[in-house]
């Protein structure tokens, strides 16, 4: 093995990855038009990001595309300008900042890198500042909090490294949806069998819809599983 064929050896407290491709660009649109709920329902309600908010003004706009993710010490974002210099347009930037709210991790100026970039999104356990730029369309944002006292830029951090953020497990490559719900982090290597999963689940729950609609539900559904607890129906 010659010397550039040896593993590079980072110092501690920092590592930086290749990024991971993540799902085909099919698989990323199809999921484009499928609701988080409906995501969720079928990788077991039980996935997703707890306790961020969206930024972004427009309820109805969607993030997906493939994660490139980046843990950083809270407070700073030495890596995260790293990172935005290997991202692919339709990628989501998925920041670990531990849940830090007291030193913002992203504003304004680097937003309009993430524009030139052409990132689908951001997802940050951290805080932001310059809310009315975030606001705007085009770019949407979901993070911890806010404040208006910016980041140091001193490191350490890693890049594309298995991370958690705001309570989801999210590997590097990942397909990454957000929507006004929420947000689900789905593997990559199971993007396809979820897809299938979810878009089932939308064809029953439409079948279930029309009777709800029309009046004519059937109540054995709940009442067999009343009778399978032991109660009266």
């Amino acid at each position: 093995m010659t010397t550039s064929d040896q593993p590079k050896q980072w110092p501690p407290g920092y590592r930086i990855n290749p990024r991971e491709a993540g799902p085909t660009a099919d698989i990323v649109a199809a999921f484009r038009e499928i609701p988080v709920a409906a995501i969720s329902d079928a990788i077991g309600r039980s996935v997703g990001t707890i306790g961020l908010q969206r930024y972004h003004a427009k309820l109805a706009e969607v993030l997906c595309g493939p994660a490139v993710t980046v843990r950083v010490r809270p407070g700073d974002n030495l890596m995260i300008h790293k990172a935005l210099m290997m991202v692919q347009p339709g990628d989501v930037l998925v920041i670990d900042g531990g849940g830090d709210v007291t030193q913002a991790l992203m504003g304004g100026l680097m937003r309009t890198t993430c524009v030139a970039r052409r990132l689908a999104g951001l997802v940050i356990d951290g805080a932001i500042r310059d809310l009315v730029e975030w606001a705007e369309d085009g770019m949407p944002i979901f993070a911890r909090g806010h404040t208006h006292r910016g980041p140091s830029k001193e490191g350490p951090g890693e890049i594309n490294v298995p991370i958690a953020c705001a309570g989801m497990a999210v590997m590097p490559g990942d397909l990454i949806i957000g929507d006004a719900d929420g947000l689900v982090a789905v593997p990559a290597e199971e993007a396809e069998v979820v897809l299938g999963r979810a878009r089932a689940g939308l064809e029953r729950e439409a079948r279930v819809r029309e009777t709800n609609r029309t009046g004519t539900a059937d109540p054995e559904r709940f009442d067999a599983v009343l009778r399978a607890k032991g109660l009266p129906v």
